[in-house]
Order: structure tokens, then sequence, then C-alpha cells
């Protein structure tokens, strides 16, 4: 069987949204306005899991996949992405199977055609980084530094800009609509081996839409040099079952 290589940067997908805020003088003032925005801290702190499902669409030079995906995740930081992406364009009949986990301390990306690959790194540090249901609720007793950064102007619109320095992992910068009070973009530099170093990676969303008191982002885009990943979900639940031996790296 002919082999092609599809680099997949899917621990991008998991990586946590960072939440809007309206304009304030200080850190703990935006934080408070940004939890308030997403739903409050009440709204929040009842949400011990979420499944999400929707389509996922990866633009590569050897032509778009596409297919089905299910993203689970975990308080406090637990996660899982699993898709079957049909590869026709690029000239393959069978499709690709992607199921990466992380259990709060190690990741593997189980890929059926290029196969098995332990998530190390500057990857499996940004997935340490990630907090269910938001980073901000407890950002101080996690060592996150958030610095506010003078605002600009994105698509037309204002938006504030915060410089977010987690214990491991990217930098990232965060830009939340003045108005709205929800994420707009965040960028960060990642290091990626399989592709020979660093790249930027900017995340888009928008398309947010309350669910059990949350706001949640239906449309999410990560795109970098290599590779553009849209996800549209189509289904949100909170607070399902979810078996901690799901997330495992055991196969």
């Amino acid at each position: 069987m002919k082999t092609h290589t599809l680099p997949l940067l899917l621990s991008l997908l998991l990586a946590p949204a960072l939440a809007s805020v309206a304009a304030a003088q200080t850190v703990d003032e935006v934080v408070e306005t940004h939890l308030a925005a997403m739903g409050g801290r009440d709204a929040l702190g009842k949400l011990t899991t979420r499944k999400a499902t929707g389509a996922i669409t990866i633009s590569t030079p050897n032509g778009d996949l596409s297919g089905p995906v299910e993203i689970y995740s975990k308080a406090p930081n637990k996660s899982r992405a699993y898709m079957s992406l049909d590869l026709s364009a690029p000239g393959v009949a069978e499709k690709m199977i992607v199921d990466q986990k992380f259990d709060g301390t190690a990741g593997w990306a189980i890929n059926s055609l290029q196969g098995d690959m332990e998530i190390a790194g500057n990857q499996l540090d940004n997935m340490k980084n990630g907090a269910f249901p938001s980073q901000f609720l407890n950002y101080k007793e996690a060592g996150m530094k958030i610095e506010l950064l003078p605002k600009e102007t994105l698509a037309g619109k204002s938006v504030i800009v915060l410089l977010v320095t987690p214990t491991v992992g990217s930098v990232a910068r965060v830009y939340m609509d003045a108005e709205s009070f929800l994420l707009v973009r965040t960028t960060a530099t990642i290091n990626v081996p399989q592709t020979g170093g660093d790249i930027e990676q900017t995340a888009d969303l928008s398309d947010y839409r309350a669910v059990d008191g949350v706001k949640v982002p239906f449309m999410t885009v990560n795109s970098s040099p290599i590779q553009t990943v849209t996800i549209k979900l189509e289904t949100v639940a909170h607070n399902w079952f979810l078996d901690t031996a799901m997330f495992s790296v055991a196969k």
C-alpha cells in the first residue's frame, strides 16, 4: 500500500479556548469580566465533562481531508479527539482514523495509516497547560502569568489583547472583542518536530452558543503555514459520564 505523509497538528485541536472580556484596568478585572461573559463562575464550576460532535476539514498541500469528529474533555485537563478522515482527495482509498488522547500526564496520537506516536516536548506541554472548563477559573493557583497589552483593531473592531504565559507550553496572545466580550483569536508559536521546528499557529473562534448557561464556540479555525483545520460543531453536551480510562494512552 502506498503511504502518504499528511501532517496533522492534532494537539492544537485540543488546545483549550481562552475566553474574552471587556476593557478593564487590571488583569483581575479582565479575568472576572471574562468569566461573567462566558456564563459566570457558578455555571462554569458545575461543568465536569464535555462531549462535542461535528465535522472537521483539514486543508493540506495534498488536498482536503474531512470527516466526523468527536471531542471529549474532562476536568481538570483530560482530553480526547477522535476522527475518521476521507483521504480520497490525495488519492488514498481507505479512511484514516486518528485518535488523540491525553490523560492529564501523557499523550498519544493513534493513526491507522501513519502509525502511533507518543506526544512529547512542546506539544505535550501545551496539552498539560490546558484546563477544563476554563484556564481562567484558577489561573493564579496554576502559576499562569497574564499581562494586558495595548488595544488593537481586528477585522475593523477594537480588541483587548492579553499576553498569557503558562508554567509550561507556548506563550499565547489572546484577542477579545471589546463589545461582545468573546474570544475572536489566539496566536502562539508552537514546536512541531514533524515539520522541522517552530511555526506560528492562529486560532479563530466564532458562532458562540449558550449550552447549559455557558458560551461555547461552535466554529474553530486553526491555521498555520502548513495547514488549516476547521471544526464545525453540531452538538455539545455537558456532564456526561466519561470513564477516565477512555483518555488513557493504552490502546
